[in-house]
């Protein structure tokens, strides 16, 4: 899986940036990631991540496990499809930030037939 400098959200308060690796055309998170993005406890993120994989989706095609260095043992990585549902799911005023841009993405893109990422347009010229 291959680290993209792609920043996807970025809080309110600018404190969290989501850089995202990139993979079969969707992006990919651990659940460490998961809690530092929504701030909610591990057991929060494992408890709406097994309701999701039990009520919405397919395990199979949207968990991958890689080995990273320094790791024991290989590290989960969730799909953009399981990473969406749980910000729809927490609560927490991180998962409102979250909500509002995923509704604001989605608006553009229905709306204009496009959304802009202003920040990438910037890293790029």
């Amino acid at each position: 899986m291959k680290q993209e400098n792609l920043v996807i959200f970025e809080s309110e308060d600018q404190n969290v940036e989501l850089r995202v690796p990139i993979e079969d055309e969707t992006v990919w998170l651990t659940q460490a990631q998961l809690v530092e993005l929504f701030q909610r406890d591990v057991s929060v993120i494992s408890r709406h991540i097994k309701n999701i994989f039990k009520e919405e989706l397919d395990e199979k095609s949207n968990l991958h496990f890689l080995q990273i260095a320094n790791s024991d043992r290989p590290v989960a990585y969730y799909s953009l499809d399981v990473i969406i549902s749980v910000g729809y799911r927490v609560k927490s005023k991180r998962g409102i930030e979250f909500r509002r841009w995923a509704n604001k993405v989605l608006r553009d893109y229905i709306l204009k037939g496009y959304a802009v990422n202003h920040n990438r347009i910037n890293e790029l010229g």
